[in-house]
């Protein structure tokens, strides 16, 4: 089958990506519980990346098919799926739940929290034109547009979870979003302007800057390594903002704890600058904050955004689209950090 493949482990990543025709998936079709795909269109994420340079923890092996976002057909179903299914489109949660522990000497019986397998890090992803993947994870989008709908899936979930679930966001409060223009950071501002919160964003680059003032955000801080916690504290009437969201890591955390209000969230679902950061306990533990790692989502969460996602009331920011058979292209463009939005692979 066709495929986008990552042949090596090393960066840049990019010189590793091949675009080849004769991928065997090593799959003969859905298994109990699954459905077959066929590939429309898939979205890169910064796991890419990641699955390209090796995961520290992950057992990853080579030539491999990265790809946590796709919006497919269904083709075939599996034994005890019902085959209303066939012929819908869809887009795929990649996270898939892993049965929980059961011991006798666990005192709740229970983990704290959910542990997934991640479609396209554990196992090969969605840069193909077919796959198989557990029919709960699926969610028609209707006649939506494959394009909006493959880019939306992972980074919207992710930015759900965190924001709304797990970090309790409310209607009209004040949020700041650091390194506006990557996925997870330009959908978290559709959700929060969704939710008729004023929202501060920051960046490296001015014309990111601007982009994000025209899809809503109320101020905008252009990050030269100065302590901008101030600048955003003056926006609030030195007040704070209720929730930080930040992906970026070791260069924006400290900024990001000095910027909340008393009982503020610190939401975090990622960290690609780094790390291993410098933070402040005092401050943590006198203004009562709250500080909130998350990953992924539940199949549950899923629906709810996909919801949320089909009724036009959260949309992605596609930055470009690009042919499946110029997929290193695509990578250097996520690598170079050009990009504002999604990059989405076109299969059709």
């Amino acid at each position: 089958m066709k495929a986008v493949v990552i042949e090596k482990q090393g960066g840049p990543v990019a010189g590793n990506i091949r675009s080849v025709r004769d991928w065997q998936a090593g799959e003969d079709g859905p298994g109990p519980g699954q459905v077959e795909l066929r590939v429309l269109t898939s979205a890169l994420n910064h796991m890419d990346i990641w699955v390209g340079l090796g995961i520290p923890g992950v057992d990853l092996t080579y030539p491999r098919v990265s790809g946590c976002d796709c919006c497919a057909e269904v083709v075939r179903v599996g034994a005890g799926v019902d085959e209303a299914w066939l012929g819908r489109r869809v887009v795929v949660n990649a996270a898939v739940r892993q049965p929980e522990r059961v011991h006798p000497d666990d005192p709740t019986g229970a983990t704290l929290a959910p542990e997934y397998r991640l479609i396209g890090e554990h196992e090969h992803g969605m840069h193909r034109e077919s796959l198989c993947v557990p029919a709960a994870n699926i969610a028609c989008i209707g006649d939506a547009d494959p394009v909006q709908s493959a880019a939306f899936g992972l980074v919207s979930l992710t930015a759900y979870s965190m924001m709304c679930t797990k970090g309790r966001l409310r209607p009209g409060q004040t949020v700041l979003i650091t390194g506006i223009g990557g996925g997870v950071a330009t959908i978290a501002l559709s959700i929060a302007k969704w939710m008729g919160c004023r929202v501060a964003v920051t960046s490296r680059h001015q014309e990111k800057l601007d982009r994000a003032r025209e899809l809503g955000a109320d101020l905008g801080i252009l990050d030269e390594g100065q302590d901008w916690s101030r600048e955003v504290r003056s926006w609030t009437a030195k007040r704070g903002v209720d929730m930080a969201v930040d992906s970026v890591g070791r260069p924006t955390h400290m900024n990001c704890i000095k910027s909340l209000a008393r009982g503020g969230a610190f939401v975090t679902p990622g960290n690609t600058g780094g790390p291993r950061v410098e933070t402040d306990q005092a401050r943590i533990f006198w203004n009562q904050l709250r500080v909130l790692g998350s990953t992924m989502g539940t199949n549950d969460e899923w629906r709810e955004v996909v919801a949320l996602f089909r009724a036009g009331h959260i949309a992605p920011v596609v930055d470009s689209v690009i042919s499946w058979d110029r997929g290193a292209e695509a990578w250097a463009k996520l690598e170079a950090g050009e990009q504002f939005g999604k990059i989405v692979l076109d299969w059709r």
